[in-house]
This record gives structure tokens, sequence and C-alpha cells, in this order.
């Protein structure tokens, strides 16, 4: 199937971040095969049906946005613990999260991908932690909820080992033991990995934080990521109390305990990254290291402003992140591209931190790169995956900013026309077509109702 796309301003979020203010896109099979100014050829090669055609008036077509960090469980408790910072918001939900069963963790994944697709994300990486004994196999309950919805997906699995008898903070009953971690995260990675060009499903290796995990699971976990040959996730300096378990437990900084145990590399990405010193970025940017920024949530828990216009300007990979919804309740990429702008014109480069065009890479562009996948998507060029979104911007919320890219980073969110992952339509004039929302909704507010009850 042929679809082609015209009369809307396009950007290409290339390498020399190509726009056009009325242009084409051709779309055969899943990849991109023509994108221009001005209308599409009319002698398209015929491939036995004629093509769909979209007049896309009044729209912007970018790359689908790609999440690169998220908790999808922690849908079913947002609101919660909501004046804390990291360590007590932790302590806080740790026990009710420890109770969370394969049916919640479905019903929460999916409206967690519902809302991020209905938001233009075709793409998005969850990292799951939290595993108690005998709940069912609740990364294969992400894993269908993300095939259900029809996203790109990176499986983070996740692990805790250290828990409070042993000096960390998640409890006893949340952890698992160094050999049940390292086996079931085997297991994923034969049974689900798929590392090809038009891959809709990825296994990463995922190991919680220093602070819930020990230093012989972090080392095992690097040697098994990298005998398997898929990519190594964690949260990374992300709050000063962080810093300071790092310092009292290990004798160094977050970033000097990564590269002690193997977690520094171009096939690692860094959630937060919040609390850098000059030679934390300049390790970064040495080793190809990557970082998932997640400003709302930063801002939610009072961590602190990332140093982006640092990292970017270093040449390290930096893409965007929800973050969990229960540190951030909108659940939805397109604000991370606005306060990624805003909260980093708060730090010291003011106006001159992040411009709306660099906001709207690192959603895209920078996001594909830190997933390891920068080669397929995140930018609109012939060959590259057909995931993308055309954003209207001729309505009331926009229809006054003559820039397009501006409109989109800086407007209110705008309506998504068309979302298409791998050329195939998820979402169309705002409606997710792949799912029912209001069974979505309602299914959700079940099971938080009843892991609430079981708490």
């Amino acid at each position: 199937m042929t679809t082609v796309i015209e009369n809307c301003a396009i950007a290409t979020v290339d390498a020399a971040d190509t726009e056009y203010t009325d242009g084409h896109l051709v779309i055969t099979g899943d990849r991109i095969a023509a994108v221009g100014p001005g209308p599409a050829p009319r002698d398209l090669p015929d491939d036995g049906a004629p093509p769909r055609r979209i007049d896309a008036s009044g729209a912007l077509a970018t790359p689908g946005l790609i999440n690169t960090h998220h908790h999808f469980y922690q849908w079913l408790t947002r609101g919660l613990a909501q004046n804390a910072h990291l360590f007590d918001w932790l302590v806080a939900l740790y026990p009710t999260w420890s109770r969370i069963d394969e049916r919640m963790v479905h019903a929460a994944a999916r409206a967690s991908l519902a809302m991020m697709a209905r938001g233009g994300v075709t793409s998005a990486a969850d990292h799951h932690y939290i595993f108690p004994r005998g709940t069912g196999d609740l990364l294969g309950a992400e894993i269908e909820a993300a095939r259900e919805i029809g996203l790109r997906f990176t499986a983070a699995r996740g692990s805790m080992d250290l828990g409070t008898s042993d000096g960390g903070l998640p409890p006893d009953f949340a952890v698992e033991s160094i050999d049940d971690a390292l086996a079931a995260t085997e297991a994923a990675i034969d049974t689900h990995h798929d590392p090809g060009f038009s891959s809709m499903l990825r296994i990463a290796v995922a190991p919680c934080s220093p602070f819930s995990v020990t230093t012989d699971l972090m080392r095992r976990s690097a040697e098994l990521a990298r005998a398997k040959g898929v990519r190594l996730h964690t949260h990374g300096s992300e709050t000063v109390e962080e810093e300071k378990f790092c310092h009292e437990r290990f004798g160094m900084g977050p970033t000097d305990y990564f590269a002690e145990t193997g977690w520094l590399g171009e096939d690692v990405w860094m959630a937060h990254c919040v609390h850098m010193s000059d030679d934390d970025v300049a390790a970064f940017a040495r080793t190809g290291t990557g970082v998932a920024h997640c400003p709302s949530s930063n801002a939610r828990l009072a961590a602190g402003i990332a140093r982006v216009p640092d990292l970017l300007a270093a040449g390290v990979p930096v893409g965007l992140g929800v973050d969990g919804t229960a540190s951030n309740e909108s659940g939805e990429l397109h604000t991370e591209l606005r306060n990624s702008l805003l909260v980093a014109r708060l730090g010291p480069h003011r106006e001159a931190a992040l411009t709306a065009r660099q906001a709207l890479r690192l959603g895209t562009h920078g996001g594909a790169r830190v997933l390891g996948r920068g080669a397929e998507t995140g930018s609109l060029e012939p060959g590259k995956l057909a995931d993308v979104v055309l954003w209207q911007l001729d309505g009331l919320g926009h229809s006054t900013i003559a820039d397009p890219v501006a409109a989109l980073v800086l407007g209110p969110p705008a309506p998504v026309t068309l979302s298409l992952v791998g050329g195939r339509p998820v979402v169309e004039r705002g409606r997710l077509l792949t799912a029912d929302e209001h069974d979505i909704a309602r299914t959700a507010r079940a099971e938080a109702r009843r892991l609430a009850e079981s708490s």
C-alpha cells in the first residue's frame, strides 16, 4: 500500500534540519519512499492498488515522538505523594507497587501506551523493575499491551536485589535474588528480542538504580547484555540524595560507579542525569552513553534542572522521557517538548539554552539515537521506517503562530490528525484506531481501585 501525504509543512529532523513549508511524503509499505517540496510526483510506481492520498493542509509532518523512559505500571498510582522528593516518594509508594499483578500491569500499560499514542508517540521504552512473586507474567503483559496498541516498543527488563535490610530503599519483599533476576532477563531476551530493522519489540537489560541494586547485579547485568547484544538501561544521577548514597556506600559518585561496573558505553542509556559535573558530562560524551531527559518528572520530584545544553554541546545522545505517571501525571510526551525548552531556560544558559527545533530533535531523532535506532527512525528520510505524525496547526490554539515548529513546541498540545507506525495508522483525527479508549479507561480505573484496596 502506498500512502501520499501532501500540502503540509514538513520538519524532517534530518542531519541538516531540512524543512519544507509546503511538501509531500510518499510511504510504501513500512518505509518512507520520498520526501520533498511541493506535490508528490504523479507517476508513482503501480503496486496494484491506487495510493491513499491525504490532503494535509494546515498540518505539520514530523517524525513520530520517541519516549525513552517510562514506568507503565505507575498509571495506577497517579496523584499520590504529591509533595515528596524522590526517596520519600519511593518509600511511600513501594508498598503499594509491590502488590501489582499481571492484570493490573496490562491495564496500566494499555492506558499508558494509548495516552502516548494519542499524543504523537510512535516508539516507547518502558522500565519495569518490580516483580512480586506469584503475580504472573508482568513483562509479557506489557508486551501484549504494546502489540494491541501498535507502538514500537523497547521493554527494559528491570530488577532490584538490594532490599532495606541490606541498606537499599525498596522493601525486602519487593526484590529478587540475583540469579532469579538474571535468569528472567535472559529468558525475556531469548523469547522476545527482535534485532531486525523493522522490529516492533526489543528487550534491554535494566537493573533499577544504584540504591536498589547490588554491585554484583550491576556487573553481571552488563555482562549479560553484551553477551546477548542488547542495550543497557538504568537510573543515574537523578537527585542529590542518590549522589550522597553513592559516596557513602561506594566511595564515589554515580558516574564513577557506573564506569567501575561497566555501565558506560554506546549501548547504555541512563534516565535523568540531573546532577552531573563537567567530568561526568565528559565521560558520557567520551563513551557515547545516552541520556533520557525527563523534565516534568524532575520538576515534580524537585530533582533539579538537568544540564541538557551542556550535554548536547559535548555530543552526548539525549532523548526525552515521560517517566512514570506517578511523577508525571499527564503521561504524554508532547508536554516534554515544551518543558524541556522552558526548564532549560531557567538554568544558567537562560534564553540561549534550547531552541524549539532542538526540543523537537530531542523528542524524535535524539530518542532514536538513545534507543539505538537512529538508522531506522527518528527523522523523515527515504529508506527509514514510516513512523510519521501529522499535527493539525490551523485551529484556534495554533493558527496565529507562523512558525509551525514553534507552534508545535510552544503552543498548546496539538491535535494529531494522523499517526503512522511503520505506515500503519494508529491514530486518525485524534482517535485511537487500535483499541477502545473508553474500555481502556474503565479497566484501568477498576484495576487502580483493586490495587488501592489491596494495599
